[in-house]
Formats: structure tokens, sequence, C-alpha cells
């Protein structure tokens, strides 16, 4: 069953690579949606696939980023399907 989730990562999480990253595990694990900075530090991020890969998904942005990342907020939802491709959203 797929599935969607919506998170926001704090800390230093900006000008380190992060959506780069991001995209290419994205890729790498078959997972559509999107990341992009927001004004107040933050990354934020939307990927679809079924639940297994999301986890490995984060798990592997997690270990990447460890020493950066502050807080994570992961909301989990249904997944709607809209999204074709992983990419930077500006």
């Amino acid at each position: 069953m797929e599935k969607r989730i919506h998170t926001f990562y704090s800390g230093r999480v900006q000008g380190v690579g992060f959506r780069f990253t991001a995209v290419e595990i994205a890729r790498r694990l078959g997972i559509s949606g999107w990341v992009k900075n927001l004004d107040d530090g933050r990354v934020e991020l939307v990927g679809e696939a079924n639940e297994e890969r999301l986890e490995r998904f984060l798990a592997e942005i997690n270990r990447y980023f460890s020493n950066y990342i502050h807080n994570v907020d992961v909301n989990w939802q249904d997944a709607t399907n809209e999204f074709k491709d992983f990419i930077i959203e500006f």
C-alpha cells in the first residue's frame, strides 16, 4: 500500500547537500515527491512509495545527515499518487 510522508527537518540542514542527496536516495529507491529549503532554515520533504521504501529513505537520510539534523517531524498520510519523479522545489 502506497503511503506519503510529509517531513520537516531542522538543524544545520541547509548548505550541506541535503536536497541533492535526498533526490539521489529517493530516485534510487523509487520514491516520488519533492524536497525544498524553507526560509526559516528547515528543509521540507514530501515523498510517496510503499511504507518499507519510505522507512529506508528516512533511515538513509538520517544516516547521511545525523550530525546536522536536530529534529525530524514526520507525518504519515495516504498517498495521492500525484508525483512522477522526485525533484527539488524552489
